[in-house]
């Protein structure tokens, strides 16, 4: 995995993959900040394992929202101190055994971006089904 990151101006540049796919972030009010870009991806790994879980179980997903919330150490490097991940999964039918462990699966084995970070940080979960 290889990517690039350039600066624009000010405090803000660009990332791209070698796909050429970009995202702009930065660390003044124009654009996401690296630790926000950090938290999505936790979410968006994370999200991932779920869908991908669920529907290997044969479960009628139709949504999955991951909200994302991260404290963050008051003295510099800043690094996150905690996660709450809350997740909105949409489906018929879906069972709460299903969610809760394609969850915990997600968090405790196979979210590579969760696993990436510090493993003494404490991480909580919570999640809600919505029928449709």
């Amino acid at each position: 995995m290889k990517v690039t990151v350039d600066w624009i101006e000010g405090l803000n540049f660009v990332g791209a993959n070698e796909k050429g796919q970009r995202v702009t972030f930065g660390g003044e009010g124009d654009y996401v900040s690296p630790m926000e870009t950090l938290l999505m991806s936790v979410g968006a790994c994370a999200s991932i394992d779920v869908v991908m879980i669920l529907e290997k179980a044969r479960q009628k997903v139709t949504g999955c929202r991951c909200k994302l919330e991260g404290g963050r150490a008051e003295e510099p490097p800043r690094s996150f101190t905690g996660l709450n991940l809350h997740f909105v999964v949409a489906g018929s039918d879906l069972s709460v055994k299903h969610v809760t462990k394609a969850i915990d699966l997600s968090v405790e084995k196979y979210c590579s971006v969760m696993h990436s970070l510090d493993k003494e940080m404490p991480v909580s979960t919570s999640f809600e089904i919505v029928p449709v």
